[in-house]
């Protein structure tokens, strides 16, 4: 059966999955609302309660428009599907989702961008700078990993999730970034964050003239509030339910 359409709770599925995958498909919806995706590839993945570490992806091959509670993906550590659907995932997704989810408890959802203003910082060899208000934000939050190519691979996973240690932005040089948090809401808002700062980056260098500067103790202000705040306040989760508001105002959504 095509599930590209189907929209009502699965009989098997319980009220924690089922409200878990409404709030993932809206992430989905939101992150093609704010044209943020790479047509059908690049993917966003929700770890379900339990010590299995299974988690929620896209079918591959869908828009993100497209993606509804029920016909997202239920898989393994390994990609492996868990329940059948008429699809299947990104290969290049497993790797690093699996990666993060199977190594870092305190995170429940990844996304994974490469957008035109993210892929232009990530290009550069300094990376993210710190001079702008959202690029504050994210002082001491990022980890840095080179780039080997497409992330189809196991024996990388090691290696992303050293780069990452404790941080909760990862850079994958010459490609994109993952950002991952605590809950669906936390991770979208900080996807805003990182996209917002390099968005300023790039429009702050295709101007003539020399950047001001922040003192690396102000930057670091910065981003121990924002931390706090995301951490210790209902702060995502009202940006998030904003924002799924404004996309319902402009989409018919059934669920």
């Amino acid at each position: 059966m095509n599930t590209t359409h189907t929209t009502g709770k699965p009989a098997h599925c319980n009220e924690e999955e089922w409200a878990l995958r409404v709030k993932l498909a809206h992430c989905y919806h939101l992150v093609d609302y704010f044209g943020w995706t790479e047509t059908i590839f690049n993917h966003i993945s929700a770890r379900l309660p339990g010590p299995a570490h299974h988690y929620l992806v896209n079918p591959f091959g869908l828009n993100y428009s497209e993606i509804t509670p029920s016909n997202l993906l239920k898989v393994d550590l390994h990609g492996n599907k868990l329940e059948p659907s008429d699809y299947h995932g990104n290969p290049a997704g497993f790797a690093l989702h699996s990666a993060v989810h199977g190594a870092r408890d305190d995170i429940q959802c990844v996304i994974h961008t490469h957008t035109t203003p993210i892929s232009a910082v990530v290009q550069k060899k300094r990376g993210f700078t710190h001079d702008d208000f959202y690029g504050a934000q994210l002082y001491g939050r990022i980890g840095y990993h080179t780039f080997e190519g497409i992330t189809l691979f196991d024996d990388e996973k090691t290696r992303m999730i050293d780069s990452l240690g404790d941080k909760h932005i990862l850079v994958l040089r010459n490609h994109g970034i993952a950002v991952g948090e605590s809950s669906i809401e936390k991770t979208f808002f900080l996807l805003w964050t990182v996209q917002r700062a390099a968005e300023n980056q790039c429009a702050a260098g295709a101007l003539g003239g020399e950047d001001h500067p922040l003192e690396e103790g102000v930057a670091e202000k910065c981003a121990d509030l924002t931390a706090m705040l995301i951490r210790d306040s209902g702060f995502a989760d009202t940006f998030f339910a904003a924002m799924v508001r404004k996309l319902r105002a402009e989409r018919a959504l059934p669920w």
